[in-house]
């Protein structure tokens, strides 16, 4: 049985689990998820813990299983606390400024500055004007528009510049050798 699977979802106060059919819905304290899981897998929630069980042994309800369990704990997490993703700018003359929380304007060394719109349940924070802090409640949302403003301008190998992840390596090349 999967180790992931059959581990149950503690529900924190102030979350509602509810469940019709295969569909989930949670709703918190910071706004609420819902997601349509496999058929595979059954979702019941007895005194605020919630289980997560595949109807037999077939590879795919076995693959569900682990999957559909971390579903729901991401959209449970999520609307309790939320998720967040910092990404930093590398480089001179590279920064970032938030308009508000929907929109997030670049300069990445183009010959235009690049804006970015937050989708709905995105909001973007710059503390200083090389870190970009992406947040919200849906970690695979959050974690997308993380990879899409990355995609940008990605870190090159020779001086390192670009947006990367906070605390990302970037395993840096040589370069020309000098006569």
């Amino acid at each position: 049985m999967s180790r992931i699977g059959r581990q149950p979802i503690a529900v924190p106060g102030g979350v509602e689990v509810a469940v019709d059919g295969q569909h989930v819905s949670v709703r918190g304290p910071r706004g609420s998820l819902a997601r349509d899981l496999p058929p595979e897998v059954t979702v019941s929630v007895v005194d605020s813990v919630v289980h997560v069980e595949r109807s037999d042994d077939s590879r795919r309800a076995r693959a569900m299983h682990g999957l559909s369990r971390t579903l729901v704990a991401n959209m449970v997490r999520g609307v309790a606390e939320g998720y967040e993703k910092t990404l930093e700018i590398i480089g001179t003359g590279y920064r970032a400024q938030a308009r508000g929380t929907g929109e997030l304007e670049l300069a990445l060394g183009f010959s235009h500055p690049v804006v970015v719109e937050a989708p709905d349940g995105i909001a973007f924070a710059t503390p200083t004007p090389q870190r970009v802090v992406v947040s919200g409640i849906d970690k695979e949302l959050v974690g997308q528009v993380a990879a899409n403003i990355r995609r940008i301008r990605k870190p090159e190998p020779y001086k390192g510049k670009g947006v990367r992840y906070l605390g990302e390596r970037v395993v840096r090349k040589a370069g020309k050798a000098g006569k």
